[in-house]
């Protein structure tokens, strides 16, 4: 039996399930992130501003939580290396100001070490783990500003708030 990660792509959304290929054939029009499942040797979390790296650490390693500072790891800088091809030309946008985590693949081919996108997240939500705050929290104060001061490219990823009634 196949199994896979179906996650919804939105931050508003709860949830994850582990289901078979035939399970995944039920799901309603609703979109959602399909991905085989994976085990990760190292990750690491990336505070990223205007497509530059401006913090990082490693936060786990075989699936253990292991903080480390960017200085303590050099694959920190492999992370940011791979990272900063996120946001070439021709890839999918993401906000200007996003906290990404990355790692690194278990039982990589022969080719070395093969890196992978874990999930993007809202910078006013992640932890900064052992990475630069001064550097987490310029990426946290650039995604948090108020409405007037979000850049027109960053529009299309505000979320309309419900109307409450008291």
């Amino acid at each position: 039996m196949e199994r896979v990660l179906i996650l919804p792509p939105r931050v508003t959304e709860t949830g994850l399930a582990f289901a078979d290929a035939a399970r995944r054939r039920g799901l309603d029009d609703a979109p959602v992130l399909v991905s085989d499942v994976v085990r990760f040797e190292v990750e690491f979390r990336l505070f990223v501003a205007a497509g530059r790296v401006l913090a990082a650490s490693r936060y786990a390693v075989d699936g253990e939580l292991d903080l480390a500072a960017s200085v303590a790891d050099p694959r920190c800088a492999e992370a940011a290396a791979f990272a900063s091809t996120l946001f070439a030309a021709g890839m999918p946008e993401l906000p200007s100001a996003v906290v990404v985590d990355v790692g690194l693949l278990a039982g990589a081919g022969a080719g070395g070490p093969e890196w992978a996108v874990i999930e993007a997240n809202a910078a006013w939500a992640s932890g900064h783990y052992a990475a630069d705050p001064d550097g987490a929290l310029d990426v946290v104060l650039a995604a948090s500003r108020p409405v007037a001061g979000i850049a027109p490219e960053d529009r299309r990823f505000l979320r309309h708030l419900p109307a409450v009634s008291r």
